[in-house]
């Protein structure tokens, strides 16, 4: 057996595994720090799970490889469906919740080598989440309603 042959590919593997793991990190940073129950081990190891499932595909089985992220579309709904809490009149979670799909889509993204993809989806979800939540409260403000009394929240 070579060992080049199985060491060149687990190690590429186990890079991809680890890129994926340090994109979701600042997402989970910034969650966590917030005081969020998802936070700093969540979303890097379901950006590294789906990443690690994308991997299993054989390499070049397209096929599989469509089966595989139709089953993570899947499975990151039903993640990111557990995050959403109703209750008294709001809806509390949403953000959460997009924010576990778009890890998953992220971890698949490095997986199939999508650089740019994986970053832009990683920066694009922190800024939503930290960015925009400000103005989504002078919004709501601005609207006469309180934060909570009966508004949607994420």
């Amino acid at each position: 057996m070579d060992l080049s042959s199985y060491w060149g590919p687990m190690l590429r593997d186990i890079g991809r595994l680890a890129a994926a793991y340090v994109l979701a990190l600042p997402v989970g940073w910034y969650r966590e720090k917030e005081a969020h129950s998802v936070g700093v081990r969540t979303f890097p190891i379901v950006a590294m799970a789906s990443c690690g499932y994308v991997l299993l595909a054989p390499h070049g089985d397209v096929t599989s490889q469509s089966r595989i992220i139709q089953g993570l579309v899947a499975g990151m709904g039903f993640i990111g469906g557990g995050a959403i809490l109703k209750g008294n009149g709001s809806v509390h979670g949403t953000a959460t919740a997009a924010s576990i799909w778009t890890t998953g889509v992220l971890g698949a993204a490095v997986a199939l080598e999508r650089w740019p993809l994986a970053v832009t989806l990683a920066v694009l979800n922190l800024v939503a989440l930290r960015l925009l939540l400000p103005w989504k409260l002078k919004l709501a403000e601005h609207e006469g309603h309180e934060p909570g009394a009966g508004q949607a929240k994420t």
